[in-house]
Formats: structure tokens, C-alpha cells, sequence
């Protein structure tokens, strides 16, 4: 297996097409809501994601076809002072899981966010992911707890477009 980590150029076609694909991959699993992309994204989020300077894609390539992806965008810890960056999708594609994939994409990640000179990263992760949560707990992830307040949680509010 000739596995290839990089971090994406959203200016090359090749980059482009690939992370929309495993994006898509990713949205039609139980795990990414079982969705196809809307082609609003499709034909937008390359050009969006290029626009924030604070985002960055990784893409993983075994044997030059796309195995898996990462978006990552990186945020502010008022607390720590310091910039984190927040993995907003992350996903081996079917096909090449159980390889040892997710591991190196982590590891990338999180040689990016020590680039950055990050404090932390964060992610979400659904309840019923525990192939997901488990990966994370391997790779030094836990749960978010602030003292006596208890574990943080993720709340959502969706915005009429």
C-alpha cells in the first residue's frame, strides 16, 4: 500500500475533485447523515473553503486514488490565548478502513496544528460513532470538561437561508 498524506491545494483540479468526492463519500455513510451532498456544495465549497484563510484540507491517497479526508478550520481558545484548530469532517472511505489511515491523518493534523502554534484540537463526534471514539481516545482525544460544570455539549441552531 502506497499511502500519500498531504495537505490540499484547493487551486489543483486533481485536490479539488478528490475532496469533494470523499466529502461525498463521507455525507452518504450512516455516520455523515446518509446524504448526498446538495449540489449547492458540490459546486460551491471549493471555492468557499478557499476564501477562509483559516481552513485547511488533508487528503489521503493510496495508490493515487482518494482514500480519505480531513477539514480542519482553525478557531481562537480565548482561554489558552493561543489558536486551536477544529476538525470539521473526518473520514476514511469504506474501502481502505482497518488500514491504519485514520491514525496518519491524525498524526498530520496534528503536526499542522503544532505548526500553527495551536493549544489544542478539537472535534465532534456523534454518539453512536464508537469506531469514531475510538480512534480519538487512541490518539489522545477525550471528552471536554470544565470543572465542576460538567461535559460540554454540542448544540446546534440551523439559520433560515
Amino acid at each position: 500500500m502506497n499511502l500519500e498524506i498531504i495537505k490540499a491545494d484547493l487551486n489543483n483540479a486533481l485536490h479539488a475533485q478528490a475532496l469533494i468526492a470523499a466529502l461525498d463519500a463521507y455525507a452518504l455513510d450512516p455516520m455523515g447523515g446518509a446524504a448526498p451532498l446538495s449540489d449547492y456544495a458540490r459546486a460551491n465549497l471549493i471555492e468557499c473553503l478557499a476564501r477562509l484563510p483559516t481552513a485547511f484540507s488533508v487528503l489521503a491517497f493510496v495508490d493515487g486514488e482518494v482514500a480519505g479526508l480531513a477539514n480542519c478550520i482553525e478557531g481562537f481558545s480565548t482561554f489558552a490565548c493561543k489558536p486551536l484548530v477544529n476538525i470539521h469532517d473526518f473520514a476514511v472511505l469504506p474501502a481502505y478502513r482497518g488500514r491504519g489511515i485514520a491514525l496518519q491523518l491524525m498524526a498530520f493534523i496534528e503536526q499542522c496544528a503544532l505548526e500553527r502554534g495551536c493549544c489544542k484540537i478539537t472535534l465532534e463526534v456523534l454518539e453512536g460513532n464508537t469506531v469514531a471514539q475510538a480512534l480519538y481516545r487512541k490518539t489522545g482525544f477525550a471528552g471536554y470538561a470544565l470543572g465542576e460544570g460538567g461535559h460540554a455539549l454540542f448544540w446546534q441552531k440551523k439559520l433560515a437561508a
